[in-house]
């Protein structure tokens, strides 16, 4: 009987991504380049349904269910007659993903659906050395993944978009909020998005228009205090598209249409000022706890998903 999840590759995205298997019922087996790096994945993963449960997110029973339906091992090869589903979370590199794809499409069966969790490669570049493309599919969880509702299924060039079909309902019974992704591009749907908006936000303090500071105040307390319940689009309905269509066409003139990173990042990279990693980035985070931002963001997240539980 095919009843097991297998997650390939355990780290941050992985363990967060087991949790919300095991969580939904599933048997799932964390696998990894060795078993010391699955063991700790499986602890993460079991923090991850802790997290979950502590802050009503997930029921006692249905967390202590998830714990016993989590395991670990260091070889994939084991689960190929038994697994139901196969969720790639390794590193973000094309080459990695097309050989271990190449190898997932040899030991499974070719009923088995294979997932990669990429952020922003196209399914159609990682499935180019198997034989059986048409049961790839992107399934992009976004971090925190135990926390974040929203996997985008994205439809590769040869995915059967019946079986992405399914995979999208299978993460809706999961509990996440899964989208669709009708064609095959770099990004996806959400991070393309996301990209516009840091290439404008940059560009706004690149330009001297306000500080780094400024501008994700202006986001955070703007706009997107109020995106978990108002998307962009709902926006432009309710007040009014001929008003709206004013406002682009007096505003996008000015806005960046750049088809790269901005200047400033090619400073900041060349200086080696690389973010919170080396201390400076846009922020000098010598003065600023990511520790502690990360807590409230984890946070607020929480409280969003309660609200949006308690108001459906």
């Amino acid at each position: 009987m095919r009843n097991i999840v297998v997650i390939v590759g355990s780290g941050l995205m992985g363990s967060g991504i087991a949790s919300c298997s095991a969580l939904a019922g599933n048997i799932t087996v964390l696998t990894d380049l060795s078993v010391d790096l699955a063991k700790q994945g499986l602890a993460d993963a079991i923090k991850c349904v802790d997290e979950l449960e502590s802050n009503g997110l997930a029921d006692t029973a249905d967390a202590k269910a998830a714990r016993e339906l989590l395991s670990c091992a260091a070889d994939f090869t084991d689960y190929a007659p038994c697994a139901k589903m196969v969720i790639e979370a390794i590193a973000e590199n094309l080459e990695l993903k097309q050989e271990l794809f190449a190898r997932l499409d040899e030991t499974f069966p070719p009923e088995v659906p294979l997932l990669s969790n990429t952020s922003g490669l196209r399914i159609s570049d990682i499935a180019l050395k198997m034989k059986a493309p048409q049961r790839a599919v992107t399934a992009h969880f976004w971090f925190p993944g135990h926390l974040v509702p929203l996997v985008e299924v994205v439809v590769g060039d040869k995915t059967d978009p019946a079986m992405a079909a399914e995979i999208r309902d299978e993460m809706n019974r999961w509990g996440k909020a899964a989208v669709l992704v009708k064609q095959d591009h770099p990004g996806q749907l959400a991070n393309r998005i996301l990209q516009a908006v840091i290439r404008e936000a940059s560009s706004i303090v690149e330009m001297g228009l306000a500080s780094p500071e400024d501008v994700d105040t202006a986001i955070k307390m703007g706009m997107g205090i109020r995106l978990p319940v108002w998307g962009p689009l709902e926006h432009v309905d309710a007040v009014g598209v001929d008003l709206c269509r004013n406002v682009q066409n007096t505003v996008l003139p000015g806005i960046s249409a750049a088809q790269r990173a901005c200047a400033r990042f090619d400073e900041l990279v060349e200086g080696g000022n690389l973010g919170y990693k080396t201390g400076r980035g846009f922020y000098d985070w010598s003065g600023k706890d990511m520790k502690a931002l990360a807590a409230r963001r984890n946070s607020f997240i929480i409280a969003a998903r309660k609200f949006m539980k308690e108001t459906k």
